[in-house]
């Protein structure tokens, strides 16, 4: 399984993105995708997670009621829409399919 993210970029405080993950490989039916990230000098931390089936959600009490993780299971792909950003939430997000992890996407936020 291959996941690849885009979506990231810089932006102001205060403002939305949403980022992208499309998983590609065999036969795609993963237990959960989620996105981590990691920021300058930290270790990486857990910041959502969408249970496949069913459409579960879980989310860090540090992005709670701003961000939203969702997914489109005929197009083996997760979204994390991200708004009212931070500062602190500049980092490089990775995205996560059980033990598949994509190769990241910066996300800058400018005060």
């Amino acid at each position: 399984v291959q996941l690849v993210e885009s979506g990231g970029g810089l932006v102001q405080a205060g403002g939305s993105l949403r980022l992208s993950c499309a998983a590609s490989g065999r036969t795609f039916s993963p237990y959960h995708m989620g996105w981590f990230r990691q920021a300058p000098g930290k270790e990486r931390e857990f910041v959502a997670v969408i249970r496949w089936s069913g459409g579960t959600t879980y989310y860090a009490n540090s992005v709670k009621g701003r961000f939203t993780i969702s997914r489109d299971n005929a197009k083996n792909t997760v979204y994390l829409q991200m708004n009212s950003l931070k500062p602190e939430d500049t980092a490089v997000y990775y995205c996560n399919a059980d033990e598949a992890w994509g190769q990241g996407t910066l996300v800058t936020v400018s005060s």
